[in-house]
């Protein structure tokens, strides 16, 4: 619509030139809009669910030799379920972090209830 001699939305005149891969700028919303302050609030939202799932971990989990508190999934699942029905998604952020450990790549209800996780 910026090229269009037709349109007279003046929304588009102020929009950024579209950025290419290696700008610093390339996949992020524009600086001070709405869409950057909603991803900011959303990313502090999940940090908090991920810092309350460890404090979750930490209170129904047990201590092991090696000092790191560990749950099962299925108990966690249980547990956390309540509070969130994210729960694989916040276990999965919590390990990019270095949080948690636990093995294989998803965890699913059932299946994977024997499945420790551990508290690092």
């Amino acid at each position: 619509q910026k090229k269009n001699p037709f349109s007279s939305d003046e929304r588009l005149a102020s929009k950024p030139a579209h950025t290419h891969r290696g700008d610093p700028t390339y996949g992020r919303p524009p600086e001070g809009s709405r869409t950057e302050q909603r991803g900011k609030e959303a990313h502090s939202h999940v940090g908090k669910e991920v810092e309350e799932l460890c404090l979750i971990i930490r209170r129904i989990g047990q201590v092991g030799e090696d000092g790191h508190v560990s749950v099962t999934f299925g108990q966690l699942f249980e547990t956390y379920v309540t509070i969130s029905n994210k729960v694989v998604g916040i276990l999965l952020r919590a390990r990019k972090h270095g949080l948690v450990h636990f093995e294989g790549e998803m965890l699913w209800q059932g299946k994977d209830d024997d499945v420790v996780i551990t508290l690092l």
